[in-house]
């Protein structure tokens, strides 16, 4: 399939000055959905698109709804879809990632997709990072490489509100980018620790808002096919094989053709140490 048409930003409030984006841009993908929240002195925007363009249109739309300016971007990993849009934004901004994930922008420099190298995070943790920004209560989590070896959570406790990511993608099944550095075991043991927060409204990197039961369910169904496929791989089956006991709604190759969780699973579990 080709890249999709442009999507024209849309702009929706979920509660409390807490915003999510679809779309942006006029130049085909304009990557993933971001955030942004209304805070008493200025903005904290989750996620930065994937084209200058299609920041420059979130951007825009936040100015029509305050006049507060953009103080903090926080990333929720490194993919190209969630933070080359940073070369839209102004250079004076406080940009807050785990510390993989800007390694991972650093390692970018020179290939097709690379990371605005004047743009990296200027601000970075391991596993968790509490904050009051703007006078809202931010707290950031990262558990073990998952989708990526750098994913950031952000949860607002005051509104029960979680930006999750590709983490709370449920447009694919369980994307790991094991180039990345991330892992099947790690996805688990991470949405596990999305789910204990205390939140019942969870923000997907694409498609829509989530509930708690949808993740829980998905949770559930990873576990008992990664567990399906460790089975398998121990009675000698192979990569082909395996793959065929896959269900409709765990494709076999992820986006832009990479490796399907099968194979994730298969590569983990039989590669030698």
């Amino acid at each position: 399939p080709g890249m999709p048409p442009p999507q024209p930003l849309s702009v929706n409030l979920i509660r409390d000055g807490v915003y999510w984006t679809q779309g942006g841009g006029n130049t085909g993908f304009s990557g993933g959905n971001t955030g942004f929240i209304v805070g008493k002195s200025g903005v904290i925007v989750f996620d930065a698109k994937m084209t200058p363009e299609a920041a420059k249109d979130m951007l825009a739309a936040i100015a029509k709804i305050t006049p507060e300016p953009v103080t903090h971007v926080i990333l929720s990993h490194s993919d190209a879809d969630h933070v080359n849009g940073l070369a839209g934004f102004p250079k004076s901004l406080t940009i807050i990632a785990q510390e993989n994930c800007k390694k991972e922008m650093e390692a970018s420099k020179g290939s097709p997709n690379a990371a605005a190298q004047d743009h990296l995070p200027t601000q970075t943790f391991d596993k968790e990072l509490d904050l009051t920004i703007d006078g809202v209560r931010v707290q950031f989590r990262h558990w073990v490489p998952a989708h990526t070896s750098g994913d950031l959570v952000m949860y607002l406790p005051d509104e029960k509100i979680v930006f999750g990511g590709d983490m709370v993608d449920l447009t694919q099944f369980a994307l790991i980018h094991a180039q990345k550095g991330g892992t099947s075991q790690g996805w688990i043991t991470s949405l596990k620790g999305i789910v204990a927060l205390n939140a019942d409204t969870f923000v997907s990197g694409h498609g829509g808002l989530e509930t708690k039961a949808a993740l829980q369910a998905r949770l559930a169904a990873v576990e008992a096919r990664r567990a399906k496929i460790k089975e398998m791989v121990a009675s000698g089956k192979s990569l082909e094989e395996i793959k065929k006991t896959a269900s409709p709604e765990e494709p076999p190759n992820g986006p832009f053709n990479s490796p399907g969780f099968t194979e994730v699973v298969y590569q983990e579990l039989t590669k030698k140490s």
